[in-house]
């Protein structure tokens, strides 16, 4: 018998595609996509979806007890710029729905829980180059705040109530399938829809602002990995550090044109980036190497080309 997944936020940029590999992997009809609303999409249309409010404990154990879930991928966020915009409904849903799964996973209703974290648990006072695993985290954002108190309650829960819970910091992650969702990397995806698009793009961040980012794939990788280590390979029980590359917006502007050697790129930074600077220009994910062997397939070149190629076969 197959183990029974829920993932709450399966509509969201990460839980799109996370949606399908899992149920590459594990069935289709083992994998119970949720969100607050029922969209019309591949998600929605592909296997079993609930409507369900993250920030609803009975509606979640509900469906864990329906389905007899054994794991709980907890996707549901509102990401940095947006969170900026509404700051105590971001607290709000970013804390309680981890306490809910938590708190399953306490009770034995559930076994493992992922929880992502991000690089907005870092703030300006962490040093920006090669960001260890260990190091001052005094975030600036409403986000960033949530994603590093969430940490603290996950290595909590793990040490004083033994709960499964794995985490990575996800850093800026770029992908052709779902549109970007209101995060200050989001420029890095924006980019190439307007390159092939409009030929011209106007970013939202200063032209040599560096930061770490992530080829979709890439990212989801990881966090099929993570989960299927065995227990004692997870050193860490806060969030592991993750990357594969950074890069400035210049540079990515300047490997789209070697494919499409019109683009025109200008920059009117807005206030999103001083969230950009508050966060690192790379990080150093040896841990994450070493204990659960992650290894990223895309650099900067490859994920261009790929890119390009999905968007214009699939979308454009």
């Amino acid at each position: 018998m197959s183990k029974k997944i829920l993932i709450i936020g399966a509509c969201g940029q990460i839980g799109t595609e996370l949606t399908h590999k899992l149920r590459a992997i594990h069935g289709v009809e083992n994998v119970i996509a949720s969100d607050i609303r029922k969209l019309n999409n591949d998600v929605v249309n592909s296997g079993p979806f609930e409507v369900i409010n993250a920030l609803d404990y009975n509606q979640i154990e509900h469906l864990v007890e329906q389905y007899h879930i054994e794991e709980v991928y907890l996707m549901a966020a509102l990401l940095s710029a947006t969170a900026e915009k509404n700051p105590a409904f971001a607290w709000d849903l970013n804390m309680n729905s981890l306490f809910h799964v938590l708190n399953l996973a306490k009770a034995k209703k559930i076994k493992k829980i992922f929880w992502p974290s991000s690089i907005a648990v870092f703030g300006p006072t962490t040093p920006k180059e090669n960001t260890p695993q260990y190091t001052i985290m005094e975030p600036s954002t409403v986000y960033g705040i949530s994603k590093q108190s969430g940490e603290r309650w996950c290595e909590y829960y793990h040490n004083i109530f033994g709960v499964d819970v794995r985490s990575i910091r996800y850093p800026g992650l770029i992908s052709w399938s779902t549109p970007p969702g209101g995060g200050t990397t989001d420029y890095a995806v924006d980019i190439f829809h307007k390159a092939i698009t409009d030929g011209k793009y106007e970013c939202f961040l200063s032209s040599e602002t560096k930061m770490p980012m992530m080829y979709m794939e890439d990212a989801i990788q990881a966090t099929v990995d993570i989960m299927e280590a065995p227990a004692e390979s997870i050193k860490i029980r806060s969030s592991y550090n993750l990357a594969a590359m950074s890069f400035t917006p210049t540079q990515i502007a300047a490997e789209i044109q070697k494919h499409i050697p019109n683009l025109q790129v200008t920059y009117k930074p807005d206030f999103r980036q001083k969230i950009a600077d508050s966060w690192p220009a790379s990080i150093d994910d040896s841990q994450a190497r070493q204990d659960w062997n992650w290894k990223n397939k895309f650099n900067i070149e490859t994920m261009t080309v790929e890119m390009l190629k999905q968007l214009k076969e699939n979308v454009y």
